[in-house]
């Protein structure tokens, strides 16, 4: 096929509520298929409903799908998610019925792994599957963990959540890199600890970047039963242990999320700051791209890597971890590269 033509592009998310009534369908459909107590769901719910059941991400996606279109407007940018409403089989049935015959998929999801990539190669097969005759190709673009951009992005949240900090604390604060945990196995699954690789080669690259020599790479927001391991040490864990070395000053650079979801918003912006904040450490939170202009340039970038055979961007550095190219109508990117679910 050849990938040098789009006359579209979709920006592929994961979603989110956007009222308290939507809270539990949306769970439920995150979780369907995979038998989770529904007490469980309600505990979750209730971090949604603290931000009155609305979660950020989706106007987050809105905004940016604007700064895109600055970036490409020569081409229609459509918005799609996997969890929530606008759903990808309905955005695909409305680009195909508006004319569209081949797009460039921007999914929000920097890195390798089957949540993180291959399931959105699913979505995209599912979704053409759905519409049926007429469906548009689909082309997702490939992981953009070392992109430039993206670390430049973060360096500057971590430079200017130091610059908030006290004088007398600033240059003692720790750094502290955080990205959602997932199961062993799964990190384990038909690769050499793609996901994790990536997540640890990215932080190298960021802080590198930031200015700073020595820091700590965590996971957070685990679940399922206790017996199956996680990616560990669990940010909540590793803040104690820091309190009790006597640690004063915290930097937390949310390095696995590239906008506020609400892992972000209430696992370290209600929950872990609380926790900071009992322990008398200063607490600070780097921002993530979110809808910078930065991040819409990169998209556009990797759009034209394809279409204008532009050079493909990435930080140099010793030891590079895995990257892959593109799926197209949700064939695999390369083989056995992401795994199965979880």
């Amino acid at each position: 096929m050849d990938c040098s033509t789009f006359d579209a592009v979709l920006l592929l998310s994961f979603g989110g509520p956007e009222g308290p009534e939507q809270v539990m369908p949306f769970l439920e459909n995150v979780t369907r298929g995979r038998g989770i107590p529904t007490e469980r769901l309600a505990e979750v719910a209730e971090h949604y409903l603290h931000f009155g059941g609305v979660s950020p991400i989706n106007g987050i996606n809105r905004a940016l799908i604007e700064q895109l279109r600055l970036q490409v407007p020569d081409l229609p940018v459509y918005f799609g998610n996997r969890n929530w409403d606008p759903y990808v089989e309905d955005t695909v049935a409305a680009m195909r019925d508006n004319g569209i015959r081949r797009a460039a998929v921007f999914t929000t999801s920097a890195w390798g792994g089957y949540s993180s990539c291959k399931q959105y190669v699913e979505d995209i097969a599912r979704a053409r599957a759905a519409v049926g005759d007429g469906a548009p190709e689909l082309v997702k673009l490939r992981q953009y963990f070392d992109h430039p951009l993206l670390v430049e992005m973060f360096a500057d949240a971590i430079g200017a959540a130091a610059r908030s900090l006290p004088d007398d604390l600033r240059d003692e604060a720790r750094l502290v890199f955080t990205a959602h945990s997932i199961p062993i196995a799964a990190d384990e699954r038909h690769g050499p600890r793609l996901y994790s690789r990536q997540v640890g080669y990215a932080t190298r690259l960021v802080a590198a970047a930031a200015g700073f020599e020595e820091y700590d790479q965590v996971w957070q927001s685990r679940s399922g039963p206790p017996s199956i391991p996680w990616l560990e040490p669990d940010v909540a864990d590793h803040l104690t242990a820091l309190g009790e070395r006597g640690t004063r000053a915290v930097i937390v650079c949310p390095i696995g999320f590239v906008a506020d979801h609400i892992e972000v918003v209430w696992d370290l912006d209600y929950e872990l700051r609380l926790q900071a904040e009992a322990a008398g450490i200063a607490y600070v939170r780097a921002a993530t791209p979110n809808a910078d202009p930065r991040f819409a340039r990169l998209a556009a970038g990797l759009i034209d890597e394809l279409r204008n055979g532009a050079q493909p961007q990435r930080v140099v550095n010793p030891n590079p971890v895995p990257g892959y190219g593109f799926s197209v109508n949700g064939a695999p990117c390369a083989p056995q590269c992401c795994g199965g679910p979880a």
